[in-house]
């Protein structure tokens, strides 16, 4: 995928190559083609760490753990000194420091940050992953390193915050920044991408049910947000390209103590330096 730095409301493209493959595979055989995009939607691409977060990397005190209920190994970042302590969980192709500027926020309130590379992630080794280990993987971590005052979470580790909450991760608030929602939602706009038929989207889903085990719904954010009780504080931009705004109103709707703000022109990633979204993030923590 391509890294867009002018704008930074265009959604990240999917190569013409891998287009045009799939529908080459799909022309050929239907399982084919879901076997290949299984391993599309589950490998993240490793991005260069980029110079704002260089600072956080640096300072960082950095373990490899190993997450004994999936048996994979994840890099872990302490960040401050405080025993007040934040966790921090990023996104699809993201890494433990991609949020240092709200981290630094958290500091200067006298918190400490905990984040992580997921598996396949930053420094974690692997080359395939799936929500279900980010959630294994903030569970494990709370064990080693809680307990945790609050979480945040950005697009797939807003999901997984509010997965954790629901499998026990024991925290005051939460904040969930970019989120996806629904699985179904998320696998036809991944599968719509490709230039596939629809029906590739269900068989998808099958496909990991039958891997994983459980029924992929029941990880989509709202459902999860049914059974929150927590102030939890949701942040999303209208005009997100990639993960689109009714997922985070959604996942407000269905929350029982949850504060929604929507802003403007911000996109997926630039949401997470910005000022006013960050003094909304402290004003939440401190009330």
């Amino acid at each position: 995928m391509t890294k867009n730095t002018t704008n930074h409301t265009k959604p990240l493209k999917i190569p013409k190559i891998i287009i045009l493959s799939s529908k080459f595979i799909a022309f050929l055989s239907t399982k084919w083609v879901t076997i290949y995009a299984s391993k599309l939607f589950t490998t993240p691409i490793k991005h260069k760490v980029p110079k704002r977060e260089i600072e956080m990397d640096q300072k960082s005190v950095q373990q490899m753990i190993i997450v004994p209920s999936i048996n994979r190994k994840v890099n872990v970042y302490e960040y401050g000194k405080s025993n007040k302590k934040v966790l921090l969980v990023h996104g699809w192709s993201g890494r433990g420091t991609q949020l240092c500027k709200i981290a630094d926020e958290m500091i200067r309130l006298g918190y400490s940050t905990v984040s992580f590379d997921a598996p396949a992630h930053g420094k974690s080794p692997g080359n395939s992953t799936i929500m279900v280990d980010f959630i294994a993987s903030v569970i494990e971590i709370d064990k080693q390193f809680g307990p945790f005052e609050i979480a945040i979470g950005h697009s797939l580790g807003g999901m997984t915050v509010m997965n954790a909450i629901k499998e026990g991760l024991n925290v005051k608030k939460a904040v969930i920044i970019g989120s996806g929602d629904i699985v179904q939602d998320i696998t036809d706009d991944f599968i719509a991408k490709l230039g596939l038929k629809p029906e590739i989207s269900k068989l998808l889903c099958k496909r990991f049910e039958n891997k994983y085990g459980g029924i992929m719904d029941d990880y989509s954010a709202y459902k999860a947000a049914e059974k929150t009780l927590i102030p939890t504080l949701v942040i999303h931009d209208e005009n997100d390209p990639e993960v689109p705004v009714k997922a985070g109103i959604h996942i407000h709707q269905h929350l029982k103590n949850g504060e929604l703000m929507l802003t403007k022109r911000l996109g997926h990633r630039k949401i997470l330096a910005d000022h006013q979204v960050i003094e909304k993030i402290t004003n939440f923590i401190e009330k």
